[in-house]
């Protein structure tokens, strides 16, 4: 018996789970590519003190990195860009993707491709805007993947980027099964993997989920490879280093009344909730 799995397992059958598409669409309720077109605007609103969609989208070359279904993709094409590209690692993902901008009758404004971000296929000076949305923390090498972007910008072309640090509530990014809040600040991964597997075990899709969030080390050691632990600290070390200039960047707190503490430097971590950067060349 591994005592702390048992005790995670009871602490979460105590505690109600966030709405998570991987649920949602095992239910049947709504599909990965709805629920992310339904949700396409909050996306947007991170920028709005800076641009509205008509500067980021009308018109423009965009590239939208780790658009997974598609759903946001296909929602930022209802702007009129001249065409927008969306990219993602899983044919899975790009496949349904692809037949969620048929169903919305946008395919001629959208392009879903394989891609790896940190080696884009696209030439230089190419794209008007791009958009990572709910992106940076899941980069293998996200110091590579922001010099492409500068790469295949256009001169004074615009990236807009947001994303939760690794110590926000659920920033193990594990909340279609694992509501406890800052699971990961108390549990060992090795603990939650266990725990993950457990869970989400009997589902119609578990080895896709399974598959999905972990993966073995060359030693045999398993790991969470969806997420890259980016915390606000390292963004911060990381942005000093790029060749872009900094247009935007804000911290949004947790909430309205915790926005005290998600500015002092020892707390921020763990009480802001979505951290915003406008990178321009």
């Amino acid at each position: 018996m591994h005592i702390p799995a048992v005790i995670c397992k009871a602490i979460n059958s105590m505690v109600p789970k966030p709405t998570h598409p991987f649920n949602l669409a095992a239910g049947g309720c709504s599909s990965y590519s709805e629920w992310q077109f339904g949700r396409g605007y909050l996306a947007l609103e991170h920028y709005k003190r800076m641009a509205d969609e008509r500067q980021m989208l009308e018109g423009k070359t965009v590239l939208d990195i780790g658009c997974g279904a598609g759903g946001k993709t296909v929602y930022y094409a209802t702007f009129n860009p001249r065409h927008i590209y969306g990219i993602d690692l899983s044919e899975g993902l790009i496949a349904e993707a692809s037949e969620f901008a048929e169903k919305k009758g946008l395919q001629n404004k959208v392009t879903f491709k394989i891609e790896d971000a940190s080696r884009l296929s696209f030439e230089d000076n190419f794209f008007d805007s791009i958009i990572m949305n709910d992106a940076v923390e899941h980069l293998d090498d996200p110091v590579a993947v922001l010099n492409e972007c500068y790469r295949v910008l256009k001169q004074g072309g615009r990236l807009y980027t947001n994303f939760p640090p690794y110590y926000h509530p659920y920033g193990a990014h594990l909340s279609d099964v694992i509501g406890i809040p800052w699971v990961h600040m108390f549990f060992s991964e090795k603990t939650l993997i266990r725990v993950y597997k457990d869970l989400v075990s009997g589902l119609p899709d578990a080895q896709m989920r399974i598959d999905y969030r972990i993966g073995t080390a060359a030693d045999g050691k398993e790991y969470f490879t969806h997420i890259n632990k980016m915390t606000i600290r390292r963004f911060e070390s990381i942005k000093r280093t790029l060749p872009f200039k900094t247009s935007y960047y804000y911290h949004v707190p947790l909430r309205g009344f915790l926005s005290l503490p998600s500015k002092i430097p020892l707390l921020r971590e763990v009480f802001v909730k979505m951290v915003v950067c406008i990178f321009e060349k």
